[in-house]
């Protein structure tokens, strides 16, 4: 018979190898700079749609986007089994994350449908323009406006919009943009939610998107379940354009501040504009390279006020506080007692 000490020892021994797991994959998370989560971010942004737009020759658009979101989907639900954060989570959560999940669904048709009519550098650029608005709220030094200018001034160059003739193109394009200027709020806001850890959160909204996306796209997307080689192009898309992306969104996001991260969004014109070439064989004039330098200089003249310095001489509202990331939220855990932030007005 099995001495009942040995058991709870072995028990024992058990939780705390779960914990050094737990510690050793938060520290080596921990170890890559925000920034490079990023950059992962800004080139699969780009990549993958730049393949999807390859792939249209063959499934219509919407067809296309609902591949994508399911893929992401699928994966999400193996990997995190987001079930068990929504049956926890309270009513405010679940609607937050229904609104997330709505707008995943409408943000990657309408910008699918988009750049099958714009190129994407232009598509891009004019994605970008609503978020500068985002960036606005963390400029706090003339340092900080000569990189938003300078940003803005590099946008301006790369974007052809004056140059475009499609009406239609141009409003899904728009469309997309103020989508993806909510999607940079809602998911800076989950990433430090302490009802649902960032990625599950994610994974909970990409389950809703598919489900909300599924009448206009499966119809659209028929092609390619009948053809093997179709759907593992679209699966393709799908974790190039809304796995390694948004997850690399959430664990930049978790410790940068929204205002930083909005103006880093400033890269995704130039990425857009890099990929183009490599992908799509969409060659930049000069003036376009000019924009990409610009945009570059942008993000590296931006510095983010360290949270030591007394007081806010501009009078703008404070960005929500830097709260650490705890990384044993992306294994699942829960923090034991979530940070409360102090009152701000920018919400």
């Amino acid at each position: 018979m099995q001495n009942p000490d040995t058991g709870t020892a072995r028990g024992k021994g058990a939780i705390r190898s779960g914990q050094a797991a737990h510690t050793l994959r938060a520290g080596r998370v921990r170890r890559v700079s925000p920034h490079a989560y990023f950059v992962v971010s800004a080139v699969f942004h780009y990549l993958g749609p730049a393949f999807a737009v390859l792939l249209f020759a063959h499934v219509q658009p919407l067809g296309v986007a609902w591949l994508r979101i399911v893929t992401a989907a699928a994966v999400f639900a193996v990997w995190r089994r987001p079930w068990r954060q929504w049956r926890s989570a309270d009513r405010a959560t679940r609607r937050s994350l229904l609104v997330w999940g709505a707008l995943l669904a409408a943000m990657n048709s309408s910008f699918y449908l988009a750049i099958d009519r714009l190129p994407l550098g232009t598509v891009a650029a004019i994605e970008f323009l609503p978020v500068i608005a985002l960036a606005t709220v963390a400029i706090r030094s003339r340092r900080n406006l000569l990189a938003l200018v300078t940003a803005v001034a590099g946008v301006y160059l790369l974007t052809d919009v004056h140059l475009a003739v499609e009406p239609l193109g141009l409003f899904f394009a728009a469309v997309n943009a103020a989508l993806f200027a909510l999607y940079v709020v809602l998911a800076h806001r989950a990433s430090r939610n302490p009802a649902v850890s960032g990625i599950d959160g994610l994974a909970l909204a990409m389950l809703i998107a598919s489900a909300a996306a599924l009448p206009v796209g499966i119809a659209q997307a028929v092609p390619a379940l009948t053809d093997p080689r179709l759907l593992a192009a679209g699966v393709g898309v799908g974790v190039c354009s809304s796995v390694i992306p948004y997850v690399c969104d959430q664990l930049a996001m978790a410790r940068l501040s929204r205002g930083t991260y909005a103006l880093l969004v400033s890269l995704l014109p130039a990425t857009a504009t890099v990929v183009g070439v490599l992908v799509l064989v969409q060659i930049p004039v000069p003036l376009e390279v000019t924009g990409v330098v610009l945009v570059v200089l942008g993000v590296a003249v931006h510095r983010e006020r360290s949270p030591e310095t007394p007081g806010n001489p501009s009078g703008m509202p404070d960005d929500p506080p830097h709260v650490p990331c705890d990384l044993r939220t992306y294994e699942g855990a829960r923090p034991s007692a979530p940070p409360t932030p102090p009152p701000h007005n920018n919400r």
